[in-house]
C-alpha cells in the first residue's frame, strides 16, 4: 500500500464515526484503534485512516481520500450505503478511462465536506 495513514479533522468525530463505521465496512474496513477525539480504521490491527476532532482548529477544508475496493461490486455498494446515511452524490460508480482503462469509482462528499472514493483499479466495462 502507498499510504501509510493520513487523518482528516471533523466538526463531530462521533458522527464522522458513525458514517465511516458503516461506509468503510463496505470495503472490509473496521476500527483499529479508538481514543475518543482519534479514530483509526483500516485492517488487521493497523490503522490507515484516522478521524480527529480537537478544539480550536481552523475551518476545516475539503479532502479528497481514494479508498481501494476489491471489485465494481464494492465499489457500488460503497456508493450506495454512503448515499442511504445522506451523503451527497458527487459522481455515481462508472469507469473513468481518463485515468486508465481499468479504473472504476464513486465520489461522495462525507459529513464534513470531504469529496471520498471507492476505486478498484482491476474493472471492465461490462463490471
Amino acid at each position: 500500500m502507498m499510504i501509510d495513514h493520513f487523518g482528516i479533522n471533523c466538526a463531530d468525530v462521533q458522527a464522522s464515526a458513525k458514517f465511516y463505521d458503516v461506509v468503510l465496512g463496505t470495503l472490509g474496513f473496521s476500527r483499529q484503534m479508538d481514543y475518543g477525539v482519534a479514530i483509526g480504521y483500516g485492517r488487521d490491527g493497523f490503522p490507515w485512516f484516522w478521524l480527529s476532532s480537537y478544539e480550536n482548529l481552523p475551518a476545516n477544508r475539503e479532502v479528497h481520500i481514494a479508498f481501494k475496493a476489491e471489485d465494481a461490486a464494492a465499489v457500488r455498494s460503497f456508493y450506495e450505503t454512503a448515499l442511504s446515511l445522506g451523503a451527497e452524490s458527487l459522481h455515481a460508480p462508472r469507469m473513468w478511462p481518463e485515468y486508465h482503462e481499468h479504473y472504476y469509482g464513486a465520489f461522495v462528499r462525507d459529513p464534513d465536506g470531504n469529496n471520498i472514493e471507492a476505486v478498484t483499479h482491476r474493472a471492465n466495462e461490462g463490471d
